[in-house]
């Protein structure tokens, strides 16, 4: 539907929202230039919070739901690794990863990356799973839309998650094409500014992104990539993923130092700005890997296949096999678990 189309009657009774009382290019072209603005001036750790309270005044929504997620394969669930949220409780996160295996919507989100889905659009012949549907109504998650995207290097996924409950109309087309064209621009401003905050690490600026991190000098991580959350999965069995666990958090004060964790993860701590970058510590490293080879490694031993891969990256089957070679020369390794273990603990 052309935005020049959207009408009052699509978002109900009420107020209606700034898409709807203004032009919506305009309302949309002003959202993203406030969205710019703070990504220049807005202090990294408050950053993605106040782009989505941007984002409420241009699509208003009731709960929302954004951080990095996983998606799994046949025989690892998807996982919520890191969150922020607004209006829901605290446990979310954990309550979703419990029954993440059987969420269609979120699993259908991760499948179609760069797309908005809507609970409407995850429609078939079963009905809900019950875990699911006492999630949704014990959290008021009527009507849902959302976007995930790759997060470029990380091995992971960004998401936004927005609701609205039962009382409140669905999210009308219109809404649908600004929530993706602002969701796609804040993943963009947020990859820069992490890209910003990774240059002013004095230990090898150039680390790769999946074994970094950054917290607040309290402990809650604002970043993680893959290799190094599963490092400290590892280490310290029960974490949650949100917040660092308490013997790395308590550490931070004494950045820049190197910090042993369980039997076999070492971590270097080091001043970021305002914030602490986490990551794993240099060992003797074998030949690196170029951004494409190693998102490729990471997503097939995630248990990607070829052509999910390919799909993903944008590249053909016979690219992401010339990839995989290559990965599997540069890292030492002759099958998947031992890619697996060399992205681990590289």
């Amino acid at each position: 539907m052309p935005m020049s189309q959207l009408s009052a009657r699509e978002e109900g009774p009420g107020r209606q929202p700034l898409a709807l009382r203004t032009d919506p290019l305009r309302a949309l072209s002003r959202s993203l230039l406030r969205l710019s603005e703070q990504a220049q001036q807005v202090a990294p750790q408050d950053l993605l919070r106040q782009a989505m309270q941007t984002l409420q005044g241009l699509v208003p929504f009731d709960s929302a739901w954004w951080g990095e997620v996983s998606a799994g394969d046949v025989q690892v669930a998807p996982r919520n690794w890191l969150h922020g949220s607004i209006g829901l409780s605290r446990s979310f996160a954990e309550e979703w990863n419990a029954l993440a295996a059987v969420d269609l919507f979120g699993q259908q989100s991760m499948r179609q990356l760069g797309v908005v889905i809507r609970e409407r659009d995850v429609v078939g012949p079963l009905p809900e799973h019950p875990q699911v549907a006492a999630f949704s109504q014990r959290h008021g998650l009527h009507h849902c839309m959302a976007l995930t995207a790759e997060l470029p290097h990380s091995g992971l996924m960004f998401f936004v998650s927005i609701y609205r409950p039962p009382t409140r109309p669905e999210f009308s087309d219109g809404a649908t094409v600004l929530f993706g064209e602002f969701v796609l621009h804040l993943l963009q401003q947020w990859h820069h500014r992490l890209q910003r905050l990774q240059r002013l690490q004095s230990d090898t600026p150039g680390r790769p992104w999946d074994s970094f991190a950054l917290a607040r000098p309290s402990g809650e991580l604002l970043f993680a990539g893959l290799r190094i959350s599963l490092a400290l999965g590892e280490a310290c069995p029960g974490w949650n993923g949100t917040h660092l666990p308490e013997v790395v958090a308590q550490a931070l004060v004494g950045a820049p130092c190197t910090l042993p964790v369980g039997k076999a993860c070492r971590l270097r701590l080091e001043p970021c700005g305002p914030l602490v970058a986490v990551s794993l510590a240099s060992r003797q490293h074998k030949q690196a890997l170029a951004p494409r080879e190693l998102s490729a490694a990471m997503l097939y031993a995630q248990g990607r296949s070829h052509k999910d891969i390919a799909a993903t990256l944008g590249l053909t089957p016979a690219t992401v096999r010339t990839y995989l070679r290559t990965a599997y020369a540069a890292l030492g390794v002759s099958n998947k678990l031992e890619l697996v273990a060399a992205l681990r603990h590289a």
